[in-house]
């Protein structure tokens, strides 16, 4: 399926010179207002769903080559994952599009008024390269619903991917307004220095700070979504096999490279033993006895990540795992037991497969932990007694929260995702993202036919106290 007819050829359209001249041809094409038709929107989200599932054997193959991903992990987390986003897009597109009455107070009438979502303009989205596909369209999806153009950058990190983007992307949506730049920090900066109605970064909080800082030279928002050290609680009532087996399933996929995935578990001590032999069982039912044998088993992303993972196991106690193929580029799912609070594993945001399991009296006692640190992306609770529940709940602030499952609140497009604090700003998926990336403009229509003298001047003591009794 080709693109929509434009002035550059669909080949040509991603291959600037420059961020500036990107930038340029967006906002031509913007200026000319064919984005804002629903038309338009539904057939670039139609043109997607076409790519996503003519282009999905491609895509699974990219995936497995960046990340070794197997085709269900890549067809769950990444393709169908953004086809069900575009299914729900499509589906209430037409009703948030439609102008929202709100009251108009008595002072105001006889007026009506609304509020009207109308597209941003151009907004630069940056991916992130654990899941590059996914976090790649999925802010897209949002802009394109929302009538914007958009440039697309891949991560650089995931070369694979980010190479097939760039390619399918012209054959499929309208290449007059929707464009991908490859490269890395030197692409990446040089856009940076553009004036963008919006940038959405998906990655770390260092480079997050770079966009932030970059976007307001030009008072450009932002959507940043981080990360973080996301806690997984385990109280005493817990079904612990379930529990066990729902952590296994939501930590080692992609061998830990997830921003919501747990970064680490406190377990009530009555329930550790069992927690931990629970674990052991579920990491040798879904993975096997050698891990890094089986090919459902990602593999880190790089090198150097994979070093700066074995660093953390330094001077720490090992449960399970540890094993290392530098060849493949992987590292067998990992539980260490009781490490120092003080130390990097327990500082820094582990984006891998190694899982601390921190013990506690009661879950009680571990909340100034939780608390005193930047808040995280993600928090879960096993339990099944709801005071612990709405205490938890009530109790540590977090982008999402999850009861008795890990990452699901991702399935469901009626909950916003996105950050607090230092895991991000700004929330998206469903209609979160089209508003997001929509500018919610206030409308009041006034009558000509009553005009209350009242407001106007000179003022009096009986117009004030008049006044007063209509606000």
């Amino acid at each position: 399926m080709q693109a929509a007819s434009s002035s550059i050829d669909a080949h040509d359209a991603s291959d600037f010179l420059s961020g500036h001249q990107a930038h340029q041809h967006l906002q031509t094409t913007f200026a000319t207002g064919k984005t804002r038709s629903a038309a338009w929107r539904l057939s670039q989200l139609d043109a997607l769903s076409r790519l996503l599932n003519e282009q999905s054997d491609a895509l699974q193959a990219a995936l497995y080559e960046d990340l070794g991903k197997c085709k269900t992990e890549a067809w769950l987390a990444e393709i169908g994952f953004l086809l069900s986003d575009i299914k729900h897009t499509r589906a209430h597109l037409k009703r948030w599009m439609k102008p929202r009455k709100v009251s108009t107070p008595l002072l105001a009438q006889p007026g009506k008024s609304y509020q009207i979502a109308e597209p941003l303009g151009c907004i630069l989205v940056i991916g992130a390269w654990n899941y590059p596909l996914q976090l790649t369209l999925a802010p897209c999806i949002a802009a394109l619903a929302a009538g914007n153009c958009v440039l697309l950058k891949p991560s650089e990190l995931a070369p694979a991917t980010s190479a097939l983007i760039k390619k399918l992307i012209p054959n499929y949506l309208d290449n007059s307004a929707i464009t991908v730049i490859e490269g890395g920090k030197e692409a990446t900066s040089d856009l940076l220095t553009q004036p963008w109605d919006h940038i959405f970064y998906t990655g770390g909080e260092q480079v997050g700070r770079i966009v932030m800082r970059a976007a307001s030279d030009h008072l450009t928002p932002v959507t940043l979504e981080l990360g973080g050290k996301s806690p997984c609680l385990v109280d005493r009532s817990a079904d612990i096999d379930v529990t066990a087996r729902r952590i296994v399933w939501g930590k080692w996929m992609n061998a830990g490279q997830t921003c919501i995935a747990p970064d680490y578990v406190i377990v009530e001590e009555s329930v550790k033993e069992a927690l931990l032999k629970a674990l052991k069982r579920e990491l040798k039912a879904q993975y096997g006895k050698q891990p890094l044998q089986n090919s459902d088993y990602g593999k880190i992303i790089n090198a150097r990540h994979l070093q700066r993972l074995q660093g953390y196991l330094a001077g720490h106690t090992l449960f399970r795992g540890g094993q290392v193929d530098e060849q493949q580029c992987k590292m067998a799912p990992t539980i260490v037991l009781d490490p120092d609070p003080d130390s990097p594993l327990m500082r820094e945001e582990i984006f891998g497969p190694i899982l601390p399991v921190l013990t506690t009296c009661q879950l009680s006692d571990r909340l100034p932990f939780i608390t005193s640190r930047p808040k995280p992306l993600a928090l879960y609770l096993f339990t099944n007694d709801t005071r612990v529940e709405q205490k938890i709940i009530h109790a540590i602030s977090a982008g999402s929260v999850c009861i008795n499952d890990i990452m699901m609140f991702m399935t469901n497009p009626e909950l916003p995702f996105g950050g607090v604090g230092h895991s991000g700003m700004g929330s998206y998926h469903g209609k979160a993202g089209f508003d997001r990336l929509s500018h919610v403009k206030s409308v009041m229509v006034k009558k000509f036919w009553l005009d209350v003298k009242a407001r106007y001047g000179p003022f009096s003591g009986w117009k004030l106290s008049l006044l007063k009794r209509f606000l």
